[in-house]
């Protein structure tokens, strides 16, 4: 029986500890936003420009329309890498590799769960699937594949072995139909040395995940946790969105410590087509020295900013509109994976 990474001493690491780069999918896909790809290349480009200042950028371009695009809107910005990597679609925070880090200077290593487009929702998933693998032929890492379903979206950890999910998304049929939850927890002590779970239901009106954890809840350190919270009680999110903050309420950490909790608002309803957008705070994404934070026109806008700059007092909250890409479904943490510093070659 192989060993598995949290035998031989690895863990995944909380998202403030130091990167050694964000990885990212250049857009390409025009199905991920009916009628309204346009704008989307600019907003990443907004944020590449934004996290180049801090980190390496790496970003997956294959295909020559893709990397000329690419090159065109961020090839001149220092810090940035574009690898001839072709992907179905840019959420790449749940299909890339999970990085691992190690208390005991263990060679690099990464994670490369499979990945099904939610369910099987969005095909083809075929090179997205394949990408973490394609990344590992440039990094040369211990690569573990444990064989089952799991998007990077679904889990949020405290780098101290507290780990948030989600039901509807973990053990929905549609991922692992053969699992239990005695069996994904398993999975998840195992590859990720967690040794607590706590377990949210997952519903969020708009969202086509199942109920991914980085649009409900977050942690912003090792005992802290901000949460999405619906004001009217007239709109739909209202009801699951204050079950889930009762639930981390009586929540506890790995050593059986209750949490802070922090509310983040939710920007008023905004719809597509008929669709209504999930859009959501929560969706921030954790860099070196700043914060991304979504935003959407919304007077609740400035409280999350403020709330996150305040669990954030060392970086830089870094609001960039998001309308426009939260269409496609997802928002900067969706469209982001971390590589911790410790997992970088020496």
């Amino acid at each position: 029986m192989p060993e598995t990474p949290a035998e031989l001493g690895y863990y995944y690491t909380a998202e403030w500890t130091p990167h050694a780069a964000t990885w990212i999918s250049w857009p390409h896909n025009p199905a991920t936003w009916p009628g309204k790809i346009e704008p989307v290349p600019g907003v990443f480009a907004e944020f590449v420009r934004a996290v180049a200042a801090h980190e390496r950028v790496n970003i997956l371009a294959g295909r020559p329309n893709v990397m000329q695009q690419a090159r065109e809107l961020v090839g001149d910005v220092p810090n940035v890498t574009l690898f001839d990597i072709p992907t179905n679609d840019c959420w790449i925070r749940d299909y890339g590799p999970l990085f691992l880090a190690s208390r005991d200077n263990l060679p690099p290593a990464m994670v490369d769960f499979r990945y099904n487009a939610w369910g099987g929702k969005y095909p083809p998933f075929d090179l997205d699937d394949r990408a973490a693998a394609k990344i590992n032929d440039t990094l040369a890492m211990k690569r573990f594949d444990p064989g089952v379903i799991l998007e990077g979206g679904s889990i949020d950890v405290n780098g101290r072995g507290t780990l948030l999910t989600t039901q509807n998304c973990l053990l929905n049929p549609n991922r692992n139909p053969h699992l239990s939850r005695g069996q994904v927890e398993r999975y998840l002590a195992d590859y990720l040395a967690v040794r607590k779970i706590i377990w949210l239901r997952g519903e969020m009106a708009g969202d086509d995940t199942d109920g991914h954890i980085d649009q409900l809840a977050r942690f912003v350190d090792e005992r802290t946790i901000v949460a999405a919270i619906e004001e009217d009680p007239a709109d739909e999110n209202f009801g699951p969105l204050k079950e889930s903050w009762e639930r981390l309420e009586k929540a506890t950490d790995q050593d059986d410590r209750p949490f802070t909790l922090l509310p983040l608002p939710m920007p008023r309803a905004k719809f597509h087509d008929g669709q209504r957008l999930p859009m959501s705070y929560a969706n921030f994404y954790i860099a070196n020295g700043i914060v991304v934070v979504p935003k959407f026109d919304d007077p609740n806008d400035a409280v999350a900013v403020e709330t996150l700059g305040r669990c954030f007092p060392t970086r830089r909250i870094v609001p960039i509109y998001a309308v426009d890409l939260v269409w496609g479904l997802g928002a900067f943490h969706c469209m982001t994976q971390q590589q911790c510093a410790t997992s970088a070659n020496r």
